[in-house]
Formats: C-alpha cells, structure tokens, sequence
C-alpha cells in the first residue's frame, strides 16, 4: 500500500470481454487491500467540474450573514450551508477547521422515498451554483452506478445488484471550503482521521494537496489523483455489508506547511448513500468460519442517523 493504484472505467464497457474481467478483479483487489482507487475515463468532464468549482468559489466567497440565511439547524446538515467548525471526526471533540454546502437527491419520478428527503436548499444571489451542483451530482451518481455495478460482479452478486437499491438513494454532493488558517490551529485539523458513512465515495481533484490515506502499518501517504482522475474510496456501509472484506480505509486532510496557512483548500466529494430500506445485514457469501460475522444487522437509514450524531451534525433524540 504504497501508491493509490489507478484503474481505467472504460475497461469495464470494453467489447473484449477480458477487459471487464481484468477491471472487476483489479478494482476489487484494491478494495480489498487499500480500500481507495484513482479511476481514469471516468466520464465526469472537465468542463463540468471547472464550472462548479467556479460556483463554488463563489458561494464561500459570499459574505458570512448571507452564507448564514442557508444554514439550516433542523436539516441536520444534509442540505445547504455549515459553517465553519460544526462538523468533526468521530470519537473527536475538536470541529474540523472547514465550512461546507450540501446538495441532496432530487426524485424526479413518483417514488414515495419523496417524503423522506428535506428539499434542497437554493442560493438566491447564484442560481449558476444550483443549476452546477444538480448537474454534477447527476454526472457522480451516474459514474458511482457504473463503479457498484463493478464490485457487485467481484463480490460473485448479480451485475445490478446495487441499482435498486440506489435509485433514488440518500446520496449527498459536498463542497467544501478549507479557510486560510489565521492563528495556531491548536491540533485541530481540516480534517480529522476518519472513515466515510456511505457505500462509496467519489471525489474530483481538490485544489491543493492534503488527503492522507492510513497504511495498515498506521504510516500515512499522499493520496493525491492525477489531472483527469477522480478518487473512489470504500465507505463504512459497504465495508459493513461484506463483512470486512472490502476495507473503509481511514483518511484525513493534513494542514498545509505554515507558509501555505493563507490559502484556502476547496474539495468536492460525492457520498453514494442507498435508500434507507436498504439491510446493511453482512453478506452470507461474506461470513465463514476464518470471517465471522462482525456486525449487528440494521438498515442504511438506521446506520446513517447513528453516525449523523457521532460526528455532531444530528442530536440524540431524548
């Protein structure tokens, strides 16, 4: 575990058949070693994430009272603003030192799991920044489909076994904003050593270095994709859901060197969540006498309002 290995999505449509099989088993073993893939030909273009990393320049660039009118308590988070320092790792105390905007699932057909989700939240003074962040989110949810397609196939499940499961999912687009520091940032950190809650995570370049992945040794590298590529990392529900035998690897953004404390840091992840009805119950393929079941059973929508509290976004109900 060295380097993030790099794997090409456009192996897994390949007419030659042999592609697809060598991209199943690569990306699998890698889930399985590393737990985090660099994907290339992902399909997400250029153009689109230059326009919302623009909108999305724009919106931290707002001033702080109108940032606030988007901050809404009752969403728990899921939706709209968050201002600097809510948010932080689980089993830490201290807020990591970032602010950050969330674009929820918009159901377009007639599924009841409406009901379920708060509507998203627009800015008024940049409807460009809207109308980029449903574009991209429909541009990640469609490339995270294809990727899950993939680990079904290594996992010996139907090709299409997430796809229901996913349609229409909790899935949440991120952005984030890491401010220049100001002042000793006393330990705290833009981002506290963490695993991700969801099935997988995709996220695209971020403007300035600072994701570490944890060794199985507890050394920490870069993690850092090449210009095109995205990131694609396991996230705790899919490690749950096998038991174990595909790795939620711990990760964390460092601060930069002191000479870079004036600058900001801007990252755009995209959490692939499943509807709530989904079972995170372990796979039976998944448990045997070497691997015992490791996990309670629940629900995805369960798990979700546990970790929500963890990481202090949601308070325990009373």
């Amino acid at each position: 575990m060295n380097f993030i290995p790099v794997i090409d999505l456009a192996d897994y449509s390949n007419d030659k058949p042999e592609k697809k099989v060598a991209f199943i088993k690569a990306i699998g073993d890698a889930y399985r070693e590393v737990g985090f893939v660099s994907v290339k030909n992902h399909g997400i273009t250029d153009g689109l994430i230059e326009d919302f990393y623009r909108e999305v320049k724009a919106f931290f660039s707002l001033p702080d009272e109108i940032k606030y009118k988007y901050e809404k308590a009752e969403l728990a988070g899921q939706r709209g603003y968050t201002s600097f320092g809510k948010e932080h790792a689980k089993g830490s105390t201290k807020g990591d030192l970032k602010e950050f905007w969330q674009f929820g699932q918009t159901v377009i057909d007639n599924d009841p799991i409406r009901s379920e989700y708060p509507d998203n939240v627009w800015v008024d003074e940049l409807p460009g920044f809207n109308e980029s962040g449903l574009h991209t989110y429909r541009s990640f949810e469609n490339c995270g489909r294809t990727i899950l397609r993939a680990i079904a196939m290594y996992l010996k499940l139907t090709e299409n076994y997430f796809d229901e499961k996913i349609h229409n999912g909790n899935s949440i687009l991120r952005a984030i904003h890491y401010p220049p520091i100001t002042e000793d940032p006393d330990s705290a950190m833009r981002a506290e050593a963490h695993e991700d809650i969801n099935l997988i995570t995709l996220l695209v370049g971020a403007s300035a270095d600072g994701l570490q992945v944890q060794k199985k040794n507890g050394d920490w590298i870069n993690a850092t994709a090449q210009p095109g590529n995205i990131i694609v990392n396991v996230g705790d529900m899919l490690q749950r859901l096998t038991n174990d035998y595909l790795k939620s690897t711990t990760h964390r953004v460092v601060n930069p060197s002191r000479e870079m404390w004036g600058t900001s840091r801007y990252s755009v992840p995209f959490f692939l969540h499943p509807r709530s009805e989904m079972s995170l119950n372990c796979l039976p393929s998944c448990v045997n006498f070497d691997n015992p079941k490791k996990y309670d059973d629940i629900t995805a929508g369960g798990y979700l309002d546990q970790r929500l509290i963890e990481i202090g976004l949601k308070k325990p109900q009373t």
